[in-house]
């Protein structure tokens, strides 16, 4: 087994300025989106590292945290147990890579460390999330073929029906988007092969965001996608002050196919807009069209556009997100085929809440602002919007969407006061005066005791499963544990009650966990046209689907392996 807090003396480490420079490229490129120096993250805060955990365990566990952890290292399990998911391998880095990004984590010397907050919350939600007796049997309905030969397999994140063409397409976030042809995915569009700059790391949100197909595709052939690319590589649209250090850009493009129908695409491609980021979490992850709309209705042919902050409140630029003028933590709405917008490649629709504001810096794209990440957004059969937004240290969030409202990040967090400037891993007590902030608070909400990044879903509108009609399903991203609210319960007003379920396969009630064999499952959800529900997940790149409620004895009361 491999020690953990021999420390090494200094002149092990590489000090010299291009080792370093080298070093905070590669975490930049690799690590920023996990980790920072002021706070934890989504892993530890790394300050000081250098200084409790020895150059050779850093450098064995960033390549394979797996395998440590595998190897009975006591300090990666309590990391393991503390964080909730599994850091990603880094096994093509070479030694000398290694050794300049340890020579880069030297340099950030501990800090110390903030004096217990009396008044914080502990435990916001110290209600436990109780079990419904309802277990669903899934069915393998397709298997996508891996786009690396390393873990995680592959990499996918999204899948839609396009109706108007009566097709399945699933996004790999490594740059390929899959149609299904009698199951079996077929690449269809390989956005690395149009887009030099197209970038993949540093992972988890970065690479191909996501694609949605207008209502009109079977006529106008007619798709946008996201993706990220490479610093500076053109000038955005939305820039980030040149004293702040860009990580990537996201980019929104529209595509138009010269045979809707064909099995692999061909056509044209043209940018719509382009967007700084500070670092590689909270992009662009969620495009779509309203599928509930229908030509005429106000909504019909308008693209929304899930903007995550990017990072920036947690590097230390709180300021960039939260103000008319800035498009950092927002839902955007557009007219992806009108000429309005500032740079003329795109309309605003002129029912946007803030497409007459006086103010003329004001960004008139916005539909509803003050997320922290809406990487998910779908409508009930009664028109309702709902985006779940995921959280920072303590809350995930399912927001009924409002045109026009505010919901609070990074001034809050759920239902809770934050410190943008100061700890953003402590919340508070909502102030006496909350009422004249007027920000929109979640409908329902559970915390990391749970979970610890809510993967949106859908309300159930099948006919295989009618226990779970009126439902909306959604789950934990990481660890794979599954969940839903009643519709009936969507009240702005009172939180929902949220209720856990549970999956069999062959007969055998199973987590998630155990089903992709991986810690980290990555869950993700996809409907029909007829409401039946998809189950996936990135490690393993397989497509389950929900068949039917399970029979399997006993199964409601066993311990679940």
């Amino acid at each position: 087994m491999l020690s953990c807090g021999s420390r090494k003396s200094a002149n092990t480490i590489a000090t010299d300025s291009v080792s370093i420079a080298q070093g905070q490229l590669l975490f930049q490129t690799n690590c920023s989106g996990c980790h920072n120096f002021r706070h934890d993250g989504i892993g530890p805060n790394l300050s000081g590292i250098t200084e409790t955990d020895s150059v050779r365990w850093l450098r064995e566990f960033i390549r394979n945290p797996k395998a440590i952890i595998d190897s009975g290292s006591d300090h990666a399990k309590k990391l393991l147990a503390d964080y909730h998911s599994l850091m990603p391998s880094f096994t093509t880095l070479k030694d000398e890579e290694l050794d300049q990004l340890i020579a880069f984590l030297y340099t950030q010397k501990a800090k110390q460390k903030p004096k217990d907050d009396p008044n914080a919350i502990k435990n916001p939600i110290p209600e436990k999330i109780p079990a419904s007796d309802i277990l669903v049997d899934l069915e393998l309905f397709a298997q996508i073929p891996p786009s690396s030969d390393k873990e995680p397999l592959t990499r996918i994140s999204k899948m839609d029906w396009v109706k108007p063409i009566k097709s399945w397409f699933v996004l790999d976030q490594r740059g390929k988007l899959y149609k299904l042809i009698n199951k079996k995915a077929e690449t269809w569009l390989d956005i690395s092969k149009w887009k030099p700059a197209f970038i993949n790391q540093p992972g988890l949100a970065t690479g191909f965001g996501s694609f949605a197909f207008h209502p009109d595709y079977a006529r106008n052939g007619i798709f946008y996608t996201t993706h990220t690319e490479a610093a500076h590589s053109k000038k955005a649209d939305f820039a980030i002050p040149d004293s702040i250090k860009q990580t990537l850009q996201w980019v929104l493009c529209e595509w138009k196919a010269a045979d809707p129908n064909a099995s692999s695409f061909s056509g044209t491609c043209r940018e719509l807009m382009r967007i700084d980021m500070v670092s590689g979490i909270h992009g662009v992850q969620e495009i779509i069209f309203n599928p509930k709309s229908k030509q005429g209705d106000e909504d019909y042919g308008q693209l929304y556009i899930g903007v995550g902050d990017g990072g920036c409140t947690e590097n230390g630029y709180a300021f960039l997100t939260h103000h008319p003028d800035r498009i950092w933590g927002s839902i955007l709405r557009i007219d992806p085929l009108g000429k309005n917008s500032a740079n003329s490649q795109y309309g605003i629709p002129g029912q946007n809440p803030f497409a007459k504001a006086k103010d003329s810096t004001a960004v008139r794209e916005i539909y509803a602002d003050g997320f922290r990440n809406p990487n998910r957004i779908t409508w009930t059969n009664k028109g309702v919007m709902l985006a779940t937004n995921i959280g920072q240290a303590s809350i995930e969030a399912i927001d009924i969407i409002l045109k026009g409202h505010d919901y609070g990040w990074p001034n809050r967090g759920g239902k809770f006061l934050m410190y943008p400037d100061s700890d953003i891993n402590k919340i508070y007590p909502l102030p006496a005066d909350d009422s004249v902030s007027h920000y929109t608070y979640p409908v329902a909400a559970f915390d990391h005791d749970e979970g610890n990044a809510i993967a949106g879903g859908f309300a159930y509108e099948g006919r295989m499963i009618p226990q779970l009609r009126g439902k909306y399903l959604f789950g934990d991203i990481p660890g794979g544990r599954l969940f839903y609210i009643s519709l009936a319960d969507l009240n702005p007003s009172k939180m929902a009650q949220i209720k856990e379920w549970f999956v069999s396969l062959d007969g055998k009630r199973l987590t998630l966990r155990s089903l992709c064999g991986q810690n980290r499952v990555d869950l993700r959800f996809a409907q029909d046209e007829g409401g039946e529900m998809f189950i996936f997940t990135k490690p393993d790149g397989k497509i389950y689907r929900m068949t039917k409620l399970s029979n399997v004895p006993g199964a409601h009361t066993a311990k679940i392996k």
